[in-house]
């Protein structure tokens, strides 16, 4: 069972998600990395890793 503790927990979902054809999905995890993560060029990289428009309600 996969562990969400860290930023890097979720960014490693992503891929996964992103390599096996869930783009919707991976987009969303990457935005929950983002989130959690500080330095604001870390979060311009993950996004930039997944491209996509925010899916989130209020975004």
């Amino acid at each position: 069972m996969q562990t969400f503790n860290r930023p890097s927990d979720y960014v490693d979902a992503a891929r996964e998600m992103a390599s096996s054809g869930r783009p919707t999905l991976a987009r969303l995890l990457a935005e929950e990395a983002a989130d959690l993560t500080s330095d604001s060029g870390a979060k311009a990289r993950i996004l930039a890793d997944f491209p996509g428009r925010s899916l989130r309600q209020g975004d």
